[in-house]
């Protein structure tokens, strides 16, 4: 457990350009903080304390803003940047070495039973507010763009944005016209087909 501390450090260290200090990271950073109490709920959930886990889990959640169920499974070099109202639930599975930051969601739908959230794999990133909900794969190397809610499985090495999400790049290569500056406004997009339908239907009118 310790070296998987160490570990924790370090990579914040490697990938946070605002941290200057290893002592910094590990007194002042939230993300760090609720991966080292997450390690100790889950040591006490997998033996049966269950009524101790999920005490630690909440106070937790009490100190740096991030809720992480104690069952859910993370593997190594996970960071947490700002970390603020992340959500991780129980059926969670997180790969190694990868990026979260504020605001994200890894949670159900409440539609299914057993694994109801999401399987993260390695070297993923998952932008600022995001929303990954259900019990599918994002594979490994996969980008989910701020503000995405993924509702369904994203192959490896891809980049999702949008409301629901989509694919946009794969492998580096664009797969079609979004990206995550000009996406549509999707409440615009639905007054335009409202317009078109009122007008078709006032043509229709003057017509007869």
């Amino acid at each position: 457990m310790f070296f998987r501390f160490k570990e924790d450090i370090k990579c914040v260290k490697e990938r946070d350009p605002a941290a200057r200090s290893l002592l910094e990271i590990w007194l002042l950073y939230p993300g760090v903080r609720a991966i080292r109490l997450h390690r100790r709920a889950s040591w006490c959930y997998r033996r049966g304390l269950f009524f101790i886990a999920r005490f630690i889990s909440q106070r937790a959640a009490r100190k740096t803003g991030i809720e992480i169920h104690p069952a859910a499974t993370i593997g190594r070099r996970l960071f947490i940047d700002h970390g603020m109202g992340v959500v991780i639930g129980e059926t969670t599975v997180i790969g190694d070495d990868v990026t979260i930051y504020q605001g994200v969601t890894l949670g159900g739908t409440g539609k299914d039973t057993g694994k109801r959230h999401p399987t993260i794999g390695n070297r993923v990133t998952i932008g600022a507010g995001a929303k990954v909900l259900g019990p599918f794969k994002v594979g490994d190397d996969c980008r989910i763009a701020a503000g995405a809610v993924v509702l369904n499985e994203i192959p490896p090495s891809s980049t999702a944005v949008g409301v629901p999400a989509k694919v946009v790049r794969r492998f580096g290569m664009k797969v079609g016209d979004l990206d995550q500056v000009h996406m549509p406004d999707p409440v615009e997009t639905e007054l335009e087909e409202l317009r078109k339908r009122v007008e078709k239907l006032e043509n229709f009118t003057k017509e007869r």
